[in-house]
């Protein structure tokens, strides 16, 4: 797992929290999950949703759905991670810069 980013010094390895849904809500999953320091976020089954979680996991899925757009990404065919590293940069450049055009063209007001 790379480092997260966050204070000066020997860099983190493993994230403070994990946020998951109802199909990992096992008790050995979440005692894995807390002998390596990590807090589990984790709705459980017969129970209500944990409020919140549904709009992080949206932020993730959508991301994944415009990257699928484009057709090397959605099959990963590459082996090597450096090659799938040089497809997923252009694609996240396009995704952005086609955001920012339309939210350029959208908040353009004419005045007659």
């Amino acid at each position: 797992m790379p480092p997260v980013a966050g204070r000066v010094g020997h860099p983190r390895k493993r994230p403070d929290a994990l946020l998951g849904d109802k199909g990992y809500d096992s008790a050995s999953v979440r005692r894995a999950l807390r002998h390596r320091g990590i807090l589990p976020v984790i709705s459980r089954r017969g129970h209500p949703d944990i409020h919140g979680l549904g709009k992080l996991r949206y932020v993730v899925e959508r991301t994944f759905a415009l990257l699928h757009q484009f057709k090397r990404l959605a099959t990963r065919w590459e082996r090597r991670l450096d090659l799938h590293d040089a497809l997923v940069s252009p694609g996240c450049t396009i995704i952005c810069w086609r955001r920012l055009k339309n939210a350029r063209t959208s908040s353009t007001v004419v005045v007659s």
